[in-house]
């Protein structure tokens, strides 16, 4: 098994720890669901929010889903001006003896248009 990198993004109605954590719950399931994770697989996850976003970490919404055997860190994105503002980023990493190719990274909401080369790759409509 290798350990490959999973990332995905979505973007935060209002920075509200309600609004975080759904926003963050539904990204991970998200994330699992397309890749067919098991949770053992699962090594550890960085969650990354822009500096707009500061009511919750995000990580707590992975202990709410029953992760409390995985490494989580959360931390601030770099304030880039013009950057897409009020966005929630995960990059986890997993054990998998999937390719890269096979990876399925995923952008919800609004932050479609980080990445829109893969929403339109994986046929995903905004």
């Amino acid at each position: 098994m290798l350990v490959r990198g999973i990332r995905g993004a979505t973007t935060v109605e209002s920075n509200t720890r309600e609004e975080i954590l759904a926003a963050a719950g539904e990204l991970l399931e998200a994330i699992v669901q397309a890749n067919e994770l098991p949770h053992e697989h699962v090594a550890s996850i960085i969650f990354t929010t822009t500096p707009d976003l500061n009511a919750e970490f995000p990580a707590v919404a992975a202990r709410e889903l029953g992760w409390t055997d995985v490494a989580l860190e959360c931390m601030h994105e770099m304030n880039v001006p013009g950057s897409l503002a009020k966005c929630l980023r995960i990059l986890m990493h997993v054990n998998t003896d999937r390719s890269a190719a096979e990876i399925k990274h995923i952008y919800l909401r609004g932050a479609v248009v980080l990445r829109r080369d893969i929403v339109e790759q994986q046929g995903v409509t905004s």
